[in-house]
């Protein structure tokens, strides 16, 4: 959808999405968005700005009957940013020239919607974040509700300054010479703390834009099942590869939890 010639065309593919979405969610449960503002330009807008494609989208789905339920800003590098972007705001010469055009780089966000109603099954952890929520991540040092009561400091804080950038599955592969404008490469480490949060081991996660299998392949790791869709065949043909390789080494874990 974000291939859509205009802001509003994608709002309105956009809003037949929403509703199927509240249709197939369990009551109680959650939804999550990574998103970010996009920046107006010369060229398309005649400006430079910012859009504030984040309100809009939980706007949308508060127009669904979606509760918005929390939000996280996640932290990026903003040198990375430049050299990717070439954005003129976040350039140093341009303090030097005249700053009032200089802004901070633009975060990602992850937005989270719940489906109004009771969860009809909780999402408990008997014993904390004590274990077997550190798939992607580096075990704190410390042990027992100690090491519980730091994990959720670091998941509860409104913003992460911890998501590893580089983490995330490889799009090489799926890419082709007449590819679409974009791709948005999700962060690993964002879709772990979302599995540990808002599901429980078993159950489905499903994502209406499985790209090249991210979120399915977090998920399989961390023993959940997974139900994608994907449009381009080279994406769906690489998240194939990848939830093989992610049953593959969740077979692995178990084998070495087993023998444990």
């Amino acid at each position: 959808m974000g291939n859509c010639s205009s802001r509003e065309d994608f709002f309105e593919h956009f809003g037949f999405l929403i509703p199927e979405i509240y249709r197939v969610l369990m009551p109680g449960r959650e939804v999550a968005v990574h998103c970010m503002n996009l920046p107006d330009t010369i060229e398309r807008q005649g400006h430079i700005g910012i859009y504030d494609f984040r309100g809009d989208i939980i706007r949308a789905f508060q127009k669904h009957g979606f509760i918005f339920h929390a939000e996280v800003c996640i932290w990026k590098d903003p040198l990375l940013a430049a050299v990717r972007t070439k954005a003129l705001g976040l350039a140093h010469k341009q303090i030097v020239k005249d700053s009032t055009m200089c802004r901070p780089g633009i975060p990602d966000y992850l937005c989270v919607f719940r489906k109004p109603g009771i969860n009809p099954i909780p999402v408990p952890h008997e014993h904390g974040f004590t274990k077997d929520v550190f798939i992607g991540e580096d075990a704190p040092k410390e042990t027992g509700m100690k090491k519980s009561h730091n994990t959720w400091r670091r998941y509860a804080s409104p913003i992460w300054t911890d998501i590893r950038q580089s983490r995330v599955l490889k799009v090489a592969a799926a890419r082709e010479e007449k590819d679409e404008k974009h791709i948005c490469p999700l962060q690993l480490d964002v879709i772990d703390r979302g599995l540990t949060l808002w599901s429980n081991p078993g159950e489905i996660v499903f994502s209406p834009f499985a790209g090249i299998g991210s979120e399915g392949y977090c998920a399989v790791l961390a023993g959940r099942k997974f139900l994608g869709f994907e449009l381009k065949d080279a994406y769906a043909a690489v998240a194939g590869r990848n939830l093989a390789q992610a049953e593959k080494e969740y077979s692995e874990i178990d084998s070495r939890l087993l023998e444990g």
